[in-house]
């Protein structure tokens, strides 16, 4: 748990705001998908499947908000595994 935190902790603002995108929309499709469309129920509403697509458009949203995060951490500074030596290789 105390990884977890760290980990949640040492994430940029962007990243956390992705990831929390993410997390929600996919844990309302799964909700979506097992208790609305593979069980016997009423009819699933037009106003269901409008919220079933935003939620897809919220994981595309929060998938986009995590790589530029990455990328924006990638062009502040050097990966760990970089070699920064300045000799070249062959």
């Amino acid at each position: 748990m105390i990884r977890l935190y760290a980990w949640w902790s040492g994430m940029s603002r962007q990243g956390r705001t992705g990831w929390t995108l993410v997390i929600f929309g996919a844990g309302y499709l799964i909700y979506f998908f097992k208790a609305r469309l593979f069980e016997v129920g009423p009819e699933i509403t037009r106003k269901e499947w409008f919220v079933c697509a935003g939620m897809l458009v919220l994981i595309v949203l929060g998938t986009i908000n995590i790589r530029m995060a990455e990328m924006r951490e990638r062009r502040q500074g050097t990966l760990p595994l970089v070699d920064t030596s300045p000799r070249s290789r062959k």
